[in-house]
């Protein structure tokens, strides 16, 4: 039976993903190295910063690449305010109320611009349980960020749901055994299929995401399964 509902936060709750690739490239221009959609797509989505900087500029300090993430994080903020939620996101989030289902967001987003996010989109009610990549030991796509959310919300991997948009994240949940939606707001769906979601949507408002959620109500808690 469904419990709980997971969200990813960029990409997922918002389409985020132009911004951060906007602010990555101004930053990276300045230091001689071009990015285009496809190679931010490989190399900077669902990433944390700490990871994108040692593999893009491994002759930094660590002080150097620390600076560097807190002044793309602040130029992030700064050009996100008016970003709206995801097409149907509040619709899914007003059933989920409805059901009384657990939920938490699962990020890699660094702290300020978790608490930024949610509360520029209003959702700062909604979740009480943040699960952040960055105070792990771990990050995405480690499957710990996805395993401690389940261990605080109190939830078996086959009563949640994992709402993910990139490779790394999905890769997250599914490690933990999670059933994974993949919202198709910034990878080729194809890819995102491909890695082993139980479905692909483009956002929130496609209708088969609420039939296919209606099924999972009905999945009995005795199939015990990861994919259940």
């Amino acid at each position: 039976m469904l419990k709980a509902l997971l969200f990813d936060l960029d990409g997922t709750l918002a389409d985020t993903d132009p911004v951060h690739y906007e602010t990555w490239k101004e930053i990276m221009a300045g230091y001689g190295l071009p990015i285009d959609p496809t190679f931010y797509a490989a190399n900077f989505s669902g990433r944390l910063n700490e990871q994108i900087i040692t593999a893009l500029l491994p002759h930094f300090s660590t002080a150097e690449g620390e600076w560097l993430a807190r002044h793309k994080e602040a130029q992030f903020r700064e050009r996100a305010a008016s970003i709206p939620p995801m097409p149907g996101l509040l619709d899914v989030l007003s059933w989920m109320e409805t059901q009384q289902l657990k939920r938490a967001i699962v990020t890699n987003a660094p702290v300020e611009n978790a608490q930024f996010m949610v509360q520029s989109l209003g959702l700062t009610t909604t979740f009480d349980t943040v699960i952040l990549g960055d105070e792990l030991p771990r990050g995405k796509p480690d499957p710990l960020p996805y395993q401690t959310a389940l261990n605080q919300l109190g939830v078996a991997p086959y009563e949640a749901v994992a709402f993910e948009d990139s490779p790394s994240g999905i890769r997250s949940a599914l490690a933990a055994h999670i059933p994974t939606v993949a919202i198709a707001s910034g990878h080729d769906p194809e890819e995102l299929r491909s890695l082993g979601t139980a479905l692909v949507i483009k956002d929130f408002a496609e209708p088969q995401l609420w039939e296919w959620l209606d099924q999972q109500l009905l999945v009995a808690e005795t199939v015990g399964s990861p994919n259940g």
